[in-house]
């Protein structure tokens, strides 16, 4: 959120879901069974081809699909497996510039079209960086056809292609998709973390807030982060800045 110092009124609005939106595995909230365990496979240089990450919607998983892609195109990662965050690969990344990620949407790209459309593009190798990483969001919601002009590709990728699938429903990939990805499920961020979460945001632009309300927060988004952070921007805009127990029970009644 970009707003004047005082709250009089708006200056350019940004959702804090996009403003703060985690860079590195370090900021990723709540996960870091995944975080870790995708820095010690960049680290050994252990990456597999193909990732699945499952979980419900909101917790981090295309956040972590895009931080990955980043990871392992920086010129200049850290020890610990993170990106720079400076060289003109991360740049172009955090910039949305970058010719080496491709995100396709299957809820509303699903067609055998659609996925041979992306398997032309694999054929090509990166210009610049190690990887192209492709990013299937809601991949359950491929048609069987499509599943299967996909599963080739999968099976016998070329060296430079990393795929990350990310599905809230699991139970309807196809095994032979199963069997060929590294799975990472992702679990509902606590109420504490993201009670402390939406506190490091109030700091940040000066937002005065009760811890009692951004409990009551984190209670109704039901470990959904990006819930939280978009009833607390509704909150916020109503109320001038300020979140008290009492004006957020209020809103949450009335939404």
């Amino acid at each position: 959120m970009l707003f004047k110092k005082g709250w009089g009124y708006m200056d350019k609005f940004i959702v804090s879901a996009r403003k703060y939106r985690p860079q590195t595995f370090d900021t990723v909230v709540g996960q870091s069974h995944i975080t870790t365990t995708l820095k010690n496979a960049i680290r050994h240089n252990q990456l597999a081809h193909a990732f699945l990450f499952c979980g419900p919607r909101g917790v981090g998983k295309t956040t972590c699909a895009r931080i990955l892609a980043k990871t392992i195109n920086c010129e200049h990662q850290t020890n610990e497996g993170e990106a720079c965050n400076k060289c003109q690969s991360c740049i172009s990344f955090n910039e949305g510039t970058s010719m080496n990620i491709h995100e396709l949407d299957a809820a509303s790209n699903n067609s055998v079209d659609d996925i041979r459309t992306l398997v032309d593009q694999v054929r090509f190798a990166p210009q610049a960086g190690k990887y192209k990483v492709y990013i299937i969001d809601e991949v359950h919601m491929l048609s069987s056809s499509a599943f299967n002009a996909f599963l080739k590709t999968l099976e016998e990728p070329p060296p430079y292609a990393i795929f990350i699938l990310a599905t809230t429903e699991k139970h309807k990939i196809l095994p032979t998709i199963l069997s060929r990805c590294q799975i990472f499920d992702f679990k509902r961020i606590t109420n504490n973390d993201t009670v402390v979460h939406l506190q490091e945001i109030c700091e940040k632009e000066e937002i005065k807030a009760e811890k009692a309300a951004l409990q009551v927060i984190a209670q109704k988004s039901e470990g959904c982060m990006r819930d939280a952070l978009s009833i607390m921007d509704k909150i916020v805009s109503f109320t001038n800045g300020k979140l008290t127990y009492q004006n957020t029970l209020e809103h949450l009644k009335t939404s």
